[in-house]
C-alpha cells in the first residue's frame, strides 16, 4: 500500500513435479558423488554413496526413499503452526482489506483466502484447471488476480467468490501478477513464460501495451514506489526473470517504452549470474533480489543500483522481504528454510526451521510477522518481534544441543581384557 493505493504482489513459482523431480536430481550424480542432504539438510555435501555393493540403480533408490524418510519424519513438526492445504502452495498475497487474512495460488488451480488465527479457509476461488503460480488483489475493485499455466489470467470478486474476467493474450505460461491504479484507473500488469510483458485495463480486460525486451520468461514484476502517484500520467515497472536482467520500463495510459541507461544509470541492470525470482523495494528504494545464483542482493539506488549488500545462501533463494520496523531482511530458500539476517550488517540472525519442501513465498504482515508458503502443503507464521526472536534463537539451540547429545555414541568396553590380548596376538605370531 503506497498512498493508499495498494500495489499486488507477484509472486511465483515454477512447478515441479516432487518425486520425479528428485529422481532426476539423482539420476545427474553418481552413486561415488551423490549430493546427499545432511540431516539438518542446511547443505548439500558431495559424498560418497553409503550404499556398497548396490548397483547405481538400487543406489538411486535407496537414496531417495531415505530422503522420502526425513521429509516424512519432519512433516510431523508443528513449527510456525502450519496450515495443511491439500495442494502445493506456489504464491502468496496479503489480504489489504484484513490484515488477518492471506490469499495463496495452489498447484491445484484454487485461489484460497486463509485466516491466520485459526487457520481456516475463509472463501475458495475455483475454475482454473492448471497451476496458479501468482495472485494480486485489488483493494479498489475488490477482485483476485491469479497467473495461470494455462497462459492466462484468472479473475474473481473477493466478496462474491465469483469468477470474472480472464486475460488471455499471452502464449506461455503466465508466472507474474500486478495490479495498481493509474489516474483513476485500475491497470492489471502480467508476466510470462513467452518473454513478454502485457498492460491490460483491468476493468474493461483491454490490451494497452504489450512490452518486448526480456530474451527469457519473466518471474516477477514491481512498481518503483519513488516514481508512483496515483495523479501522475505514468510509473515506472521493473521485471525480471530467467535472462538474470531488471528492465525498467515508463508506463502511461497511452505510451510505453523501455527506459533508455546510460553510464550512471545503467539499463538493463545485471547484478546476477542466473535466474531473478523476485525483487522488492524497502522504505529507501532500494531493491531488493533473489535469485537462482544462491544470494541475495540489496541494489543501492544512490549507486545507480550497483550491489550494497550480498547474502550467499547454500541454494536457490525464492523470495525476499524487508522487515522495516526490526530491521530484518528475511529471504525464503529451496533448501526448506526462512532466514533472518540483520540488514544493516548483512549478519545471519536466525533460521527458521518448519518446511520440509522447497519455499516458494513470503509476505510480510502488520505486527513484525512474516508468512511463508510451501510446496509441502503448508501456510506457517513467524513472528520478527525482539523478544520473539530471542526465544525461538534460545529454542533452536536448546534442540541442537540435544540432537548432539543424542548422537554421542555410548563408550563399550572392549570384548578382550588388554591381557587376552596380548596372549591373542602372542597365539597370531606363533601361527606365521
Amino acid at each position: 500500500m503506497i498512498g493508499g493505493v495498494f500495489f499486488g504482489g507477484a509472486k511465483k513459482h515454477r512447478l515441479f513435479d516432487l518425486e520425479a523431480s528428485t529422481l532426476k536430481h539423482h539420476n545427474k550424480q553418481s552413486c561415488r558423488a551423490q549430493q546427499i542432504r545432511d540431516t539438518s539438510f542446511k547443505q548439500r555435501d558431495s559424498v560418497p554413496c553409503s550404499y556398497s555393493n548396490v548397483s547405481t540403480t538400487d543406489c538411486i533408490l535407496r537414496s531417495y526413499l531415505d530422503e522420502s524418510a526425513r521429509k516424512a519424519s519432519k512433516s510431523k513438526n508443528a513449527k510456525g503452526n502450519p496450515v495443511v492445504l491439500p495442494s502445493k502452495i506456489l504464491a502468496v498475497a496479503s489480504d489489504s482489506l484484513d490484515g488477518r487474512q492471506i490469499y495463496v495460488a495452489e498447484a491445484a488451480g484454487n485461489v484460497k483466502r486463509i485466516k491466520l488465527e485459526d487457520g481456516s479457509i475463509s472463501a475458495n476461488f475455483s475454475g482454473p484447471t492448471a497451476p496458479l503460480t501468482s495472485v494480486a488483489v485489488s483493494p479498489e475493485s475488490k477482485t483476485i488476480f491469479a497467473g495461470c499455466w494455462d497462459k492466462s489470467v484468472w479473475s474473481w470478486s473477493s466478496t462474491t467468490r465469483r469468477p470474472g474476467r480472464r486475460f488471455q493474450g499471452h502464449s506461455d505460461f503466465v508466472k507474474a501478477v500486478l495490479v495498481f491504479t493509474l489516474q483513476g484507473k485500475e491497470i492489471l500488469v502480467s508476466g510470462s513464460a513467452d518473454a513478454t510483458i502485457i498492460v491490460w485495463d483491468a476493468a474493461t480486460g483491454q490490451k494497452i501495451h504489450t512490452l518486448k525486451g526480456h530474451t527469457r520468461g519473466i518471474l516477477t514484476l514491481a512498481i518503483d514506489p519513488a516514481d508512483y502517484q496515483d495523479n501522475k500520467d505514468s510509473v515506472t515497472l521493473l521485471s525480471a526473470g530467467s535472462d538474470r536482467e531488471v528492465r525498467l520500463w515508463r508506463i502511461g495510459l497511452t505510451f510505453a517504452s523501455e527506459m533508455e541507461g546510460s553510464e550512471d544509470s545503467p539499463s538493463p541492470i545485471i547484478a546476477h549470474e542466473t535466474s531473478i525470482e523476485s525483487i522488492y523495494f524497502d522504505s529507501e528504494g532500494d531493491l531488493w533480489t533473489a535469485s537462482a545464483d544462491k544470494t541475495t542482493k540489496c541494489l543501492s539506488r544512490e549507486r545507480n543500483w550497483d550491489e550494497d549488500t550480498k547474502l550467499e545462501h547454500p541454494d536457490f533463494v525464492r523470495d525476499v522481504v524487508v522487515d522495516e520496523d526490526g530491521g530484518w531482511v528475511v529471504t525464503a530458500c529451496r533448501d526448506e528454510e526462512v532466514r533472518v539476517w540483520d540488514k544493516s550488517s548483512g549478519k545471519l540472525h536466525h533460521v527458521f526451521v518448519g518446511h520440509f519442501e522447497e519455499v516458494t513465498g513470503l509476505v510480510l504482515l502488520a505486527g513484525q510477522k512474516v508468512v511463508s508458503v510451501s510446496i509441502d502443503n503448508t501456510v506457517r507464521q513467524w513472528s520478527l518481534k525482539a523478544a520473539d526472536l530471542t526465544q525461538a534463537i534460545k529454542e533452536a539451540e536448546e534442540e541442537q544441543a540435544g540432537e548432539m547429545k543424542e548422537k554421542v555414541p555410548e563408550k563399550k568396553e572392549g570384548v578382550l581384557t588388554e591381557e587376552e590380548e596380548a596372549e591373542l596376538a602372542e597365539l597370531m605370531d606363533d601361527s606365521d
